[in-house]
């Protein structure tokens, strides 16, 4: 079969780098999204090269797991599962995208405001999702969706070492939760449509009852965690009068929404749940808006 750039493309999922824009969180939070435009391009570099590093990591994962994904309904249509890129071509792909990816931090280190905080975390996501992919981590039940979870709350540090701007605690906890919450409700809607014999061997290592409990009970942590940060001394000084409280409601109606498409859909894959219905999208933009016009 003859390769396309779409193939390429397909590869590198570009547009799963949604994800990373966790990484301009510490300074949207804070305000400065448009009043410091140095820190904003430390983000924005950032953002490149967090984004180039997690395209390695799906060319890497394609290229090892071919083989079951040939036997996977949906997967075996991926570009080195069907044969249309060699498993050659994309692991020297992903080394490519992984050295580019620390070139673009490298160039852009003037600007950045911890070098070697930031550097250290895109080194250690490469290694822990090497490590997850490679080494079967992903076959080991809870520590799957934990480091899946951990990817998330390192993005956010990664944000924080970029522009020197530090995280509340509240709001660390709120995404790692979050996390949890959507890589269970993964696991959970992977199961139900493959079953536990499927190609994913992890999925015959976790029980439905198990899965729906730990979905549900990070659904909770996520809003208590954002009520505790809404509710927060820090916050409360950063907005108006302590208004953030506000965004709470709103907050809720995303997440029930969300669970709502998750308890609905056979794909639990959170980027093209959000991507897919419009009214997350139009949801997510008004919680945008409402916490700037709160700043």
């Amino acid at each position: 079969m003859k390769t396309t750039v779409r193939d390429g493309l397909t590869l590198m999922r570009p547009w799963h780098a949604c994800k990373n824009l966790l990484i301009f969180l510490p300074l949207f939070f804070h305000g400065g999204i448009f009043s410091a435009p140095e820190k904003m391009a430390a983000a924005a570099i950032g953002f490149a090269a967090f984004s180039l590093s997690a395209s390695a990591i799906y060319a890497l994962n394609d290229c090892r797991d071919a083989p079951q994904d040939r036997q996977h309904p949906r997967k075996k249509n991926r570009p080195v599962a069907a044969g249309r890129i060699s498993e050659r071509a994309a692991l020297t792909m992903a080394l490519a995208l992984a050295a580019l990816s620390a070139g673009i931090l490298l160039a852009g280190r003037g600007m950045i405001a911890q070098f070697g905080a930031a550097a250290d975390t895109l080194a250690a996501y490469l290694l822990m999702n090497v490590c997850y992919t490679v080494f079967g981590l992903k076959h080991v039940p809870i520590l799957d969706v934990s480091i899946v979870a951990l990817g998330f709350v390192m993005r956010i540090l990664f944000g924080s070492f970029l522009t020197g701007i530090p995280v509340s605690s509240w709001l660390l906890l709120t995404v790692m939760v979050a996390s949890y919450y959507m890589s269970f409700g993964k696991r959970r809607n992977e199961l139900r449509a493959l079953g536990q014999n499927s190609v994913r061997r992890v999925l015959s290592l976790y029980t439905p009852e198990f899965l729906t409990q730990s979905t549900n009970m990070f659904l909770t942590l996520t809003i208590v965690f954002y009520a505790l940060w809404s509710v927060d001394v820090q916050t409360e000084l950063r907005y108006a009068q302590g208004r953030a409280v506000w965004s709470l409601p709103l907050v809720i109606l995303i997440l029930l929404f969300y669970h709502y498409d998750i308890d609905t859909r056979p794909d639990g894959d959170p980027v093209e749940i959000i991507l897919h219905d419009w009214r997350l999208v139009v949801l997510a933009c008004v919680y945008v808006a409402m916490m700037l016009l709160l700043m």
